[in-house]
């Protein structure tokens, strides 16, 4: 069975991430990452236990990262991967996420879940803000890969223009010096 995760699987789907990173195939998460992104995660259970984990993260109004997909080692080859990634494929569509990305080890498992390699440079940067964690940084080796959704694609929200904030600034007042507000 898929189900979105709760906070009582956190210590399950916490060993399965942080055992997987150990072999570097992953990066660790701690228990406040988990807690603090709980909502992120699907988690696949058999024989009452989490054996199964992937995430879903938005990342932009138009793109989201299928991330941390991993399974213990006793449950692979059995499908959980693949159900996994596809309840967070549903879950995109349902948000109206048009583009998913992943970086990933696993290109030929992905390519089955209907994704496609693209050029890493191609990515927006938001995309590597978790990357400056990673030991791998100045040599990642990891497959960029990108599946588009049947949803239309919004506008990102353009960028603020830089200006003037509308909120009054009181200063203190000081030795007989009145108070007024600062554009």
């Amino acid at each position: 069975m898929i189900r979105r995760a709760g906070v009582e699987q956190i210590p399950a789907l916490g060993k399965i991430i942080n055992d997987c990173a150990e072999y570097g195939l992953m990066l660790h998460r701690s228990w406040a990452y988990l807690y603090e992104h709980v909502r992120d995660f699907h988690v696949a259970i058999e024989d009452n236990q989490v054996v199964g984990v992937c995430g879903l993260n938005i990342i932009w109004a138009n793109m989201a990262e299928v991330y941390a997909l991993a399974v213990a080692p006793a449950y692979r080859s059995r499908g959980i991967g693949r159900r996994l990634v596809l309840s967070c494929i549903d879950e995109g569509e349902e948000l109206g996420i048009h583009k998913l990305m992943t970086l990933t080890y696993e290109g030929k498992f992905f390519e089955r879940c209907g994704f496609h390699v693209v050029d890493r440079q191609s990515l927006p940067m938001k995309v590597w803000s978790e990357c400056v964690r990673c030991p791998k940084n100045q040599a990642c080796d990891e497959i960029a890969m990108v599946r588009v959704l049947d949803v239309p694609d919004i506008a990102p929200p353009p960028a603020e223009p830089p200006g003037k904030y509308e909120v009054p600034v009181p200063l203190v007042v000081r030795a007989g010096v009145k108070s007024q507000n600062v554009d």
